[in-house]
């Protein structure tokens, strides 16, 4: 989906600024931390005793709003496996100027695995986002990523008629495009949604990419479990593309969830139960 609107780019100093770098490394049957460093509002946490590796996002500053900044760099060395998520729903709160402004830089080796998996981005009436992230996978690296999106609380009757967004995924394999994805809008989202064509109502958005040389075996039973507004295909023998559109974000999660598990080969961390 491809919603195209200009931005008004004024900023604001930051209410929070927080980064982060995070790498981790295979050392004989186990991946470990090679290095780790975050400031500002950005944490990170590792709940430990999982396999895979686990790492915890946490935005200390309770959400984002206009002029907010957060930096991720995350390193997945060669032959190791890590599962990255956050501690709970993300929330972007009406901007009285300027954007918040997320950025994520991700790199898989050879043979590695990243299975991407934040939970639910809320956008709230009046917020303005600009959020990119970039994933360079090497040739035999594997990746399950997902982003959900929810276009307010319904159960809190929140609408969205003032929204600036724009969501850019860049993600590549051995220095070539393998999957972009952008959505960049200004205006009344909920009439846009609202629109047969676009979402017909829907309160609630994910995609989910899954990179990995078993991704064409996946898509018949991936197929069979979604609803009538979701859809999955082939990007090549070795990508997956799904796009879920759900009522709210309970009806999101109820269809997700058993997707990301099946694809990821585990259970979600434990912060998507809490």
């Amino acid at each position: 989906m491809t919603l195209h609107a200009i931005c008004d780019r004024t900023d604001s100093p930051p209410r929070s600024d927080g980064r982060g770098v995070l790498a981790v490394k295979r050392r004989d049957a186990v991946t470990v931390l090679d290095r780790v460093r975050t400031s500002g509002a950005l944490k990170l946490l590792f709940p430990g005793g999982r396999d895979p590796f686990e790492a915890v996002m946490i935005n200390t500053s309770g959400g984002l709003t206009g002029g907010d900044r957060q930096d991720l760099k995350v390193s997945v060395g060669a032959n190791a496996r890590m599962s990255l998520t956050t501690q709970a729903a993300e929330r972007v709160y009406r901007a009285e100027v300027g954007h918040a402004r997320v950025t994520s830089r991700l790199t898989v080796g050879e043979g590695a695995r990243l299975d991407w998996l934040p939970q639910e981005l809320i956008l709230f009436d009046g917020s303005a986002l600009d959020r990119h992230l970039t994933c360079d996978l090497a040739k035999g690296a594997s990746l399950l990523f997902v982003e959900p999106l929810v276009f307010g609380r319904r159960l809190m009757g929140e609408t969205l008629r003032r929204v600036a967004l724009s969501d850019r995924v860049e993600i590549r394999r051995a220095g070539r495009p393998l999957y972009r994805d952008t959505i960049r809008f200004q205006g009344d989202f909920q009439t846009h949604i609202a629109r047969t064509a676009i979402g017909q109502g829907a309160g609630a958005m994910a995609s989910v990419v899954y990179a990995a040389p078993d991704a064409a075996a996946q898509v018949d039973h991936i197929q069979r479990g979604l609803p009538a507004h979701a859809g999955v295909s082939l990007l090549g023998d070795d990508c997956l593309v799904a796009r879920i559109l759900a009522e709210d974000s309970y009806l999101l999660r109820r269809t997700l969830i058993p997707v990301l598990e099946r694809l990821g080969g585990a259970s979600l961390p434990k912060s998507w139960s809490l």
